[in-house]
Parts: structure tokens; sequence; C-alpha cells
């Protein structure tokens, strides 16, 4: 049996993973900073709910204490809660902006991971996928005919770019891991108001791919639906 934790799992890109790997035979913990919309969620899905603010060491701590108790091991965590960030033009984006976007986005990640080492190191083939973004990318958003050239976002943008390179650096230093990141593409969701041209459906199919890969599966790598993303 596979144990899995993903957070923000009660909504779009979270909610849709977890459903695809439940089906594919996971037991999965649906993590959720709100404890009613997370547990109406796992409920839904048939996935155990999991209270998880990634902002809050002392939520991560005790998400990490209930998986343990739980479960005794981790086998594929994936880091999908994320905020769109201040909004603003880059030029009008301030420091606090940048913190607040950074601490879900980037140093939740870290909170997250860092809690659940131990418990993936006690995994015989632990995946961990960290769900960035097209807007993280410099050559795509460098690139005047891709969509990701039009948005001009500082934190949000670079909060994502920070991403791979943390995945990176966890690949490197703990090689019996599998870390990568993964871009869904522009996916309808609360996150950008669902104007994306991507059904949750289809944005979701990296992340679940690269769920699933397994001991032999690639690290510290880059993917989109099409493959290695560009970077």
């Amino acid at each position: 049996m596979t144990i899995t934790l993903i957070t923000g799992a009660n909504k779009g890109l979270g909610f849709e993973t977890a459903r695809r790997l439940i089906e594919a035979g996971h037991t999965v913990y649906a993590g959720a900073r709100d404890a009613g919309r997370g547990r109406e969620a796992a409920e839904r899905l048939g996935a155990r709910f999991v209270q998880i603010d990634v902002t809050d060491e002392d939520s991560v701590k005790a998400a990490a204490e209930f998986v343990r108790a739980d479960a005794g091991r981790l086998d594929v965590l994936v880091n999908n809660a994320g905020i769109v960030g201040a909004r603003k033009p880059v030029g009008e984006t301030t420091g606090t902006d940048m913190m607040t976007t950074y601490d879900t986005n980037v140093f939740g990640v870290v909170r997250v991971t860092h809690a659940f080492l131990p418990l993936l190191e006690a995994s015989d083939a632990p995946v961990v996928v960290n769900v960035g973004s097209g807007l993280g990318s410099l050559a795509a958003t460098g690139d005047p005919d891709r969509v990701e050239f039009q948005v001009r976002s500082l934190d949000y943008n670079s909060s994502k770019t920070a991403l791979v390179m943390i995945s990176a650096q966890y690949a490197k230093a703990y090689p019996a891991i599998r870390f990568n990141t993964v871009d869904p593409g522009y996916t309808a969701t609360d996150l950008n108001g669902h104007t994306g041209p991507q059904t949750v459906e289809e944005g979701a199919e990296v992340i679940v791919r690269m769920a699933s890969i397994g001991a032999d599966g690639p690290t510290s790598g880059y993917f989109d639906n099409s493959g290695t993303a560009v970077w």
C-alpha cells in the first residue's frame, strides 16, 4: 500500500490528484488548512484528513506526528499548497508581499519536507513532487510566443523559480528520495479565477505521473505534461 500526503488537497489540482491516486490504490492523507473543508473533501474522496497549515511550524509538526502514528512512514509527498500572491505590478510589490507569498510557496514546502523527511526515509521508494509553474521558468517567461511571457509577477513567479532549486538541492542531499518539480500548465482553478484553458483533470496528469515513478524514476527534474519542461 502506497502512503501519500497531498497538501492543499481540498480543491483544485490537489483534490483531483488525490482522487486519481486513490483510484490507483494509494492511501491518501488529504491535507488542508481549513478543517471543515478538508474533512468534507476527504469524505468525498475516501481519503484520510489531516489538518495542516504549511505556514505554521506547529501545525506541520502535528501533521507529521499524526501520519507517523497512523501509518509509520510516507511513500509520496505532494507539496501542492500554494497562493497566487499580491497580484501587484512589479514596481509596487513590497518586501512584505514577497514574504507573505514565500511563506506558503517556498518556506511552506521546506517546513513540510523537513518535518516529513524521517517518514520518507522509512519508505522503500520515497517520492516528493513539488507543484511548480511555467511562470517560474526563465525560458517560458522569456518567450514572447508563450502565455507565461504575458504575466509579470515578482512574488509568485520567483517563488516558483525558487521551488525548482529547492527540489534540486534536496535531490542531491537525499539521493534515495526522488525529488522533482512539475508544471501542471495553465489550469482553471481558484488560484487564477478559473481562467486557465486546461481542466483540473489535464493539469493533474503530470502530478499523478511523477507521484507514481517509484525508486528507479528521475530525480532533480522539472516536468510538464509533455515530458521534461523548458527551464
